[in-house]
């Protein structure tokens, strides 16, 4: 499915969505008058009044509903028509060449960790950690969304590509808990609140600025552990790619850049895919976890839910580029339209971010620092204790 045709399944999606609550209501209300009555067939004053306020909630909670409605249908045609105006380059191409781009420096990555200078190992070691970061994190999030290519099959083979060999985790698991779970249930509690984030029996400082550089580690033990839910076929697919991506990586580590020993071979291994452990767990907790949660039985339309539950971060000239615009300062974007790239949710920012001020919606944006100092003083809270129900519980 094409990213134009995503956003007209939405708007139609939306206009089903208003018929069908338009005709619960309208039977709802029967069923109040039909309880109203008293045996005599006639209403008390007491029934009257009772059914005249839920009357008059109902009728007010619809005319939100409507409202919320229309405003996201609105949105989605002002980013449709920003879409339909654009060319592959700016919906697919930029990104793919930014990819690409990461495995052309490559070679020059694993030439650098061969050399005697300290300098220049260093940089080896800074340069093939960002090259993993652009591949594993921006290139498998932008493939597990389908918005690096329309074929389906191309789809899918990148994204067990950059996921699977490349960042030794499973790509089914990644599209059920981000796609499938984070995307359609942002801040609803208990499912996609972000709670797969949390270690409470950590200290703040330990998991805040320690226990990420242990990611490269802990990524494919996990991706193991999942295996056990999954058909014999794809368990032996996943196991076998990943192994792909690790034993390539030793290899070249090996014959390229001349490691000697297994020992110095593994920790180099470790230390180029852990250089931005620590921003990617940050990442994915700043966004999200201390915004408004929703309960799943009383969740907001939404465009409220992302609104509330979303945040971006100030534009990052090393995070945008490795991580990807709709990771960092674009966040909010790719919530509401998550089959746009980075480029194209980087494009229709000021569309996105004007309408919803103009509306009177929130567009939550807070500094890197910020959030961390936040993180370091509300820890126990944020990070240790259930969250809680917000106000917004009630909206709808």
């Amino acid at each position: 499915m094409t990213v134009s045709a995503h956003l007209e399944h939405m708007t139609l999606q939306f206009s089903a969505d208003m018929q069908n609550q338009k005709a619960n209501t309208a039977s709802d209300m029967g069923v109040l008058k039909q309880k109203s009555r008293d045996g005599a067939g006639k209403t008390t004053q007491m029934d009257q009044a009772a059914l005249g306020g839920m009357v008059f909630r109902r009728a007010k909670s619809i005319r939100a509903e409507e409202s919320d409605e229309r405003l996201m249908m609105e949105l989605t045609e002002l980013v449709q028509r920003a879409v339909k105006d654009s060319s592959w380059w700016e919906k697919q191409g930029i990104d793919c060449a930014i990819v690409a781009g990461a495995f052309l420096c490559l070679p020059a990555g694993f030439l650098l960790l061969g050399t005697a200078s300290p300098f220049c190992l260093l940089t080896g070691l800074l340069l093939m950690g960002t090259i993993h970061a652009i591949i594993t994190v921006k290139g498998s999030h932008l493939a597990s969304h389908r918005a690096l290519s329309n074929s389906k099959a191309w789809t899918e083979f990148w994204n067990i590509f950059f996921t699977e060999v490349c960042g030794s985790f499973s790509a089914k698991a990644g599209v059920d808990a981000h796609v499938k779970l984070h995307h359609a249930h942002t801040n609803i509690i208990g499912l996609g609140d972000s709670s797969t984030w949390k270690l409470p029996f950590l200290p703040r400082y330990i998991y805040l600025f320690m226990a990420p550089l242990a990611v490269p580690i802990i990524t494919p033990i996990v991706a193991v552990g999942l295996l056990k839910d999954y058909s014999p076929g794809l368990a032996l697919r996943t196991i076998c790619t990943i192994l792909l991506g690790l034993g390539a990586h030793y290899w070249l580590l090996v014959h390229v850049s001349g490691f000697q020993s297994v020992s110095s071979t593994l920790l180099c291994m470790m230390l180029c895919r852990a250089v931005f452990s620590l921003p990617y767990i940050h990442v994915n907790i700043f966004q999200h976890i201390g915004l408004a949660m929703f309960s799943p039985l009383q969740r907001p339309k939404r465009i409220y839910q992302m609104t509330h539950g979303v945040l971006n971060l100030p534009r990052n000239p090393v995070l945008n580029w490795t991580f990807g615009h709709s990771l960092i300062s674009c966040h909010v974007e790719h919530h509401l339209f998550p089959y746009l790239s980075d480029h194209m949710c980087l494009k229709v920012k000021p569309i996105v971010s004007r309408f919803l001020k103009d509306n009177g919606l929130p567009y939550q944006e807070d500094a890197y620092l910020s959030r961390l100092r936040l993180f370091i003083q509300k820890y126990e809270e944020l990070m240790v204790f259930a969250p809680p129900i917000t106000e917004l519980v009630g909206i709808q």
